[in-house]
């Protein structure tokens, strides 16, 4: 027995000894991993491509003090000391992204956003087959999306979007299973949405919007389970599936900016999970679904500039959390529903645009949240409701062109928030109230083409307010508008004063010695008058000048790029003068570019300002005049875009 337990012991030392020397090969492994490592190496091969402006990148030095896990943007594995993170992003680097990228065998995560990187995206990357994320958003990259991203096994989020990548999206992308993050928004890819785009299960957030994608939305789309499904601003055509209504897991919907046309499905009314619900911008017919009044987190409602018919359904009153409702730009008749005082979070409310009667529900006064009210260009009549004095936060009020008629009320002036006032062209009689001028923060003002009379109250902030404000009003007196209700009204007949007739005909002697002139003056006399003109006119860089909202966050380079510097393809037409344009700007809305043709440098001020004077003039029967650019290869004017053409081309059936 004695025997057996020295048997047993001898065998259990020498296990002991065997996991000793395991664990020694083990430790050494990592040992000589860590000293043979040759990520510094590779990082500072990456770095050689980059141009490091700020030079941001300057603790990444071959010093032997230099410890490459301790360099700016880079995590290591605090056990392998393998590089596992490298976080570039915001650093205005510029130049390609190196091929030496892929020997990081061991990255999980590479983020070089938000930096000026040309070139393609290197088919190295797909080497990572550790890589869970890539994010390589707000650069100038080009080219197609690499098809061997497919290949990276751990790909979870893939961030591309704000680049200039063409192409399709490689089918096998929609294959990957893990892959929860697809983001390739603001690029140029084309192509269709696949079919069985439903096997990529694993997608929670799905954002295609903003290329140049065409097709329908396929069926299978509904088997995804995605929080966030955006294909907004591209081409896409046909009907919104109904199968959308089944994706419960819904936070955003957003479809707006396409060429969708059929009805909205009712059964959307299923996604009671969904805040955000963009439809707007398409060719959508029928009626506003009464079923969307069950949507009841939603918080944006945006149907606008569709082709929407009947009536604005009361239901929509049960959408306690509606903070933004938009319906404008369609063909909606009826009433507006009192019962949208109950949406007691609404902040904006825009229904211009439609054929809606009635009078403006007094209820609206419960709105205390409302910031934006906008019930312009409908058949609106009664009076203004003194309730809406009670919406204290209100700060754009736009009741224009309906048939309001009564007085203004003066509480109104009690709207301390309030910066712009809109109650042109209706029907609006009396005076106008003193107590506007309380209104600090006002810088708009219009009650033009009204039935309003008396004196424009003096002093205040009245006097910042141009004329053009208050015009056609044939009762409204005040010395801007070359009236005075003070004046004389005596029906005797006024002798004309001997000053007025010596300026009289002073006058007319200036006239005739400028026709004099003009006819005496050689046809082959130099452009340039003499004095001050005759120099040069130096231009400065284009500058894009805007009139309107809607041309609002562009700049001249944005015109430019969405042309593709007045491409032939975006001309729509053409005069002895002048060659019109279309472009669609960010906001989806189309103007009418006019390219004139001939330009004379010496009257560029006077040029200038005679158009800042057409800008500032608003009639229902006049297209906009948006903004304007002046520069050496030509003025652009920039008008509201007529999709029917003009009167001209109706009556003569152009």
């Amino acid at each position: 027995m004695g025997l057996t337990l020295m048997e047993s012991l001898r065998r259990k030392i020498q296990a002991f000894r065997m996991m000793g020397f395991l664990l020694f090969l083990l430790v050494s492994s990592s040992f000589f991993s860590f000293v043979y490592s040759d990520d510094g190496g590779i990082l500072l091969e990456v770095k050689k491509s980059f141009r490091d402006v700020n030079n941001v990148l300057y603790d990444w030095t071959d010093s032997p003090s230099s410890d490459y896990c301790m360099w700016r943007g880079v995590s290591c594995d605090n056990v392998t000391f393998n590089v596992v993170a490298l976080d570039l992003r915001g650093n205005r680097l510029s130049g390609q992204i190196p091929d030496e990228i892929g020997d990081c065998s061991t990255l999980k995560n590479l983020d070089l956003s938000f930096n000026m990187l040309t070139g393609d995206i290197p088919f190295s990357i797909s080497k990572l087959k550790q890589l869970e994320i890539l994010i390589l958003k707000n650069n100038q990259l080009i080219g197609p999306i690499p098809s061997t991203l497919s290949q990276v096994p751990n790909l979870k989020i893939l961030d591309l979007a704000q680049n200039r990548l063409s192409g399709e999206i490689p089918r096998l992308i929609y294959w990957n299973e893990v892959l929860q993050y697809l983001d390739v928004r603001n690029n140029s890819l084309s192509g269709t949405i696949p079919s069985d785009i439903g096997n990529c299960t694993g997608f929670q957030v799905l954002d295609l919007s903003y290329n140049q994608l065409t097709g329908e939305i396929p069926f299978n789309i509904g088997f995804l389970q995605v929080a966030t499904l955006s294909l907004q601003g591209n081409e896409l055509s046909g009907k919104i599936p109904s199968v959308i209504g089944l994706m419960q897991a819904l936070a955003v919907l957003d479809l707006s900016c396409n060429n969708l046309s059929g009805q909205i499905p009712p059964i959307l009314g299923n996604l009671t999970y969904t805040e955000k619900l963009y439809l707007h911008n398409n060719k959508l017919t029928g009626s506003i679904p009464p079923e969307l009044g069950n949507m009841s987190k939603l918080h944006y409602l945006e149907l606008n500039d569709n082709q929407l018919t009947g009536h604005i359904p009361p239901e929509l009153g049960r959408l306690t959390d509606l903070f933004d409702l938009n319906v404008a730009g369609n063909r909606l008749e009826g009433y507006i529903p009192d019962n949208l005082s109950s949406c007691t979070n609404l902040n904006s409310l825009n229904v211009h645009g439609n054929q809606l009667k009635g009078t403006i529900p007094a209820q609206f006064q419960r709105l205390e949240s409302m910031t934006y009210l906008n019930l312009s260009s409908n058949n609106l009549t009664g009076p203004i409701p003194i309730e809406l004095s009670r919406i204290g936060n209100l700060d754009t009020l736009d009741l224009s062109n309906n048939r309001i008629s009564g007085p203004i009320p003066s509480p109104l002036g009690d709207l301390e928030h309030l910066l712009k006032i809109d109650l042109s062209y209706n029907h609006l009689s009396g005076v106008l109230p003193q107590e506007l001028g309380q209104l600090q923060n006002l810088f708009m003002l219009n009650v033009s083409y009204n039935n309003l009379a008396g004196d424009i109250p003096t002093g205040n902030n009245f006097s910042k307010f141009s004329p053009d404000s208050f015009l056609a009003n044939p009762g409204l007196c005040s010395s801007s508008l070359s009236s005075s209700c003070h004046a004389s009204r005596s029906t005797e007949r006024v002798a004309i004063s001997k000053a007025a007739i010596l300026g009289i005909a002073l006058g007319a002697l200036v006239l005739l010695l400028m026709i004099f002139v003009a006819v005496c003056r050689p046809h082959n006399s130099k452009p340039f008058i003499e004095g001050s003109y005759d120099k040069p006119v130096h231009y400065s860089s284009p500058k894009l000048v805007i009139l309107h909202m809607n041309m609002a966050l562009h700049v001249y380079d944005d015109i430019m790029r969405m042309t593709e510097n007045l491409s032939e393809k975006y001309k729509i037409g053409y005069g002895a003068s002048s060659t019109v344009y279309k472009c669609v700007l960010k906001n989806c809305r189309p103007v009418a570019i006019k390219k004139l043709c001939t330009h004379y440098p010496q009257y560029l001020k006077e040029f200038e300002t005679e158009l800042e004077t057409v800008g500032s003039i608003k009639h229902r029967n006049l297209v906009s005049l948006q903004g304007y650019s002046l520069s050496p290869s030509g003025n652009l004017l920039f008008y509201d875009y007529m999709e029917n053409g003009s009167l001209w081309d109706l009556l003569h059936g152009q």
